[in-house]
């Protein structure tokens, strides 16, 4: 043992490694029924991936859905997950979340800050699949005060510069649409008015808004309840080992303020650090494609709950249709050396006026598609970097990427390489490096179907899932328009990532498994420390943040049950 190593007398019912919103449904189920918690997080602020996420859920079977009237059977999910999971299919996980998923967010709303709201309509990814449904199992996170959060609130993770505005400022999908729209509706004016005025208010005595939305809005409403029941959380803390006797996990040896200190866990631990996103040996489980690869996962995302597990005996999984979720991404670089990254999710690609094409000018996508496939047909098709290009009325509507609408100013991001502009198409060809004949072969094809309200190359807009990412507002096609008003704008977007799929092996109640297939006895995976039950896949909206909200509440009411039948000394020795 170390020599820095003290032996103390800390004791807890149950750690949780990771605060993302796996930890904290974990935390948060656990000081509720309880327990005594510790959560560890390695880096300075807590919130991990899931407190810049967009924070949505895709849940089957939810009260919100049923007080809507929805009827969706748990066969038709199990269809449209079968088909679009394909051999990785996993009976026991699925099963597992189609029945507890609903009754883990109820619990959540009945016992935590949390709360969701049905979206009106959002269809699944591939929303002509069978099984597959326009409305009802998509929730959104409602906004919350971070005021609630007390002194934490400094420590809760900020959104990347990018997905706010005026620097500190947070809005979630229906803000964005009536930002867009507010030019055409005062409706939409007002809207923004009110939400510009709270910012300024908000201003005067914190360093950003308060008023937070989307993922920030889910990790603070859970840790507004965990650490109200008495969470004990430990940040820049990072977890060398897990303590094994006698072929369970008692607890962990942990790196605190420079010197290693064994706690000890009657109910065990809860893996939920993030995955491996960010870590250098990720690139070995992604395509090669010889360019940039950027993922949107924190730097503290370097696997530590999967090293640490396996050490104990836990297996990986194995065959996934992706090691990743995918995103395109694109980045800047600013005047003061730093870095800033863009997931280009809903602000962009489906909007009528933007298309995508590779270094030969040609499209090779439906960029309305969900952003994983996106990314599947740029490796597929080599075309890993390519580039957004749109016309000044697409990107004085809508933007593009960190681009922002009319009347911002986006000088700086030309001045910066990241947006690029020219007077023609074959005037920006040359400055991004793209075939200006090829270029403007696609412009003259795409533009002449899109006068007619139609994509008949890749299928642009043919989809509900299609339409919905698009302009509801513009008629006759919400995806569809030619590209003719200069000046031309272009940004450069590279494979991207939000995060690992491929984690530790579990059963349908978060247990982690070993090479046997057996539980090992005290060790729980949640989040993308668990090997998504996706399989490599993304059939809808918060197929992420669903199963880690569910898995880490199973594993904190699995764990809380079996200390209950633990003798109250069996670890304090």
């Amino acid at each position: 043992m170390n020599t820095a190593t003290r032996i103390t007398d800390e004791f807890f019912d149950l750690i949780v490694l990771g605060s993302g919103a796996a930890g904290f449904a974990a935390a948060a189920t656990a000081t509720r029924k309880g327990l005594r918690v510790l959560l560890v997080e390695k880096a300075a602020q807590f919130g991990g991936t899931s407190a810049i996420s967009g924070g949505a859920v895709w849940v089957h079977g939810t009260d919100q859905a049923h007080a809507a009237g929805i009827e969706d059977s748990p066969e038709a999910m199990r269809r449209y997950l079968q088909k679009t999971i394909g051999p990785g299919y996993n009976a026991e996980l699925v099963d597992a979340y189609i029945e507890q998923g609903h009754q883990a967010l109820r619990w959540l709303e009945t016992h935590t800050e949390l709360k969701y709201a049905l979206r009106p309509l959002s269809p699944d990814y591939y929303p002509d699949q069978e099984g597959a449904t326009d409305r009802g199992r998509a929730l959104e996170m409602l906004e919350y005060d971070g005021r609630r959060l007390g002194a934490h609130f400094k420590d809760l993770k900020m959104p990347p510069a990018g997905m706010l505005l005026f620097g500190g400022m947070m809005v979630n999908r229906v803000d964005i649409q009536h930002f867009l729209s507010f030019r055409r509706s005062p409706r939409s004016l007002l809207h923004c008015l009110k939400l510009m005025g709270r910012y300024a208010i908000d201003r005067l005595g914190h360093p950003r808004g308060t008023r937070l939305t989307t993922g920030n809005a889910l990790v603070a409403r859970l840790a507004t309840t965990a650490f109200a029941h008495g969470l004990t959380l430990w940040l820049d803390s990072r977890t060398d080992a897990l303590i094994v006797e006698q072929g369970a996990v008692v607890g962990a040896t942990i790196e605190r303020g420079g010197r290693l200190q064994r706690v000890r866990s009657r109910g065990g631990v809860i893996c939920a650090t993030g995955g491996f996103a960010a870590a250098p040996e990720a690139a070995a489980h992604r395509p090669d494609t010889g360019s940039a690869h950027l993922s949107m996962s924190p730097d503290s995302n370097t696997g530590d709950g999967l090293r640490l597990a396996q050490v104990a005996g836990a297996v990986l999984g194995e065959g996934l249709a992706a090691n990743f979720f995918w995103a395109p991404v694109s980045e800047v670089l600013h005047k003061n050396g730093q870095r800033e990254r863009f997931p280009h999710l809903v602000t962009d690609r489906a909007k009528p006026g933007v298309i995508a094409v590779n270094r030969a000018g040609e499209r090779f996508v439906n960029e309305s598609d969900s952003y994983h496939h996106f990314v599947q047909r740029m490796f597929a098709t080599g075309s890993t970097p390519c580039w957004l290009v749109c016309d000044a009325e697409a990107l004085n509507r809508y933007g593009l990427g960190l681009a922002r609408p009319k009347p911002v100013n986006n000088d700086a991001l030309i001045e910066a390489g990241y947006l690029h502009r020219a007077d023609s198409a074959e005037q920006l060809a040359a400055q991004i490096g793209v075939d200006p004949q090829g270029l403007r072969r696609t412009l003259e094809h795409y533009n002449r179907d899109a006068r007619d309200g139609v994509d008949r190359s890749f299928g642009k807009g043919g989809n509900s899932y299609n339409r919905y990412m698009g302009d509801p507002e513009h008629q006759p096609d919400p995806c569809n328009a030619p590209l003719l008003k200069a000046p031309w704008y272009a940004i450069r977007l590279h494979s991207g990532d939000l995060g690992s799929a491929r984690g530790l092996t579990t059963d349908g109640q978060a247990r982690v498994l070993d090479a046997n297939g057996a539980p090992i006895p005290g060790l729980y995976a949640a989040g993308n420390d668990m090997n998504s039950l996706m399989a490599g896949t993304y059939p809808g909206p918060g197929i992420t943040l669903g199963p880690g909200l569910t898995f880490g509440w199973l594993a904190a009411c699995h764990a809380a049950e079996r200390l209950a039948h633990l003798p109250t000394t069996i670890l304090e020795k």
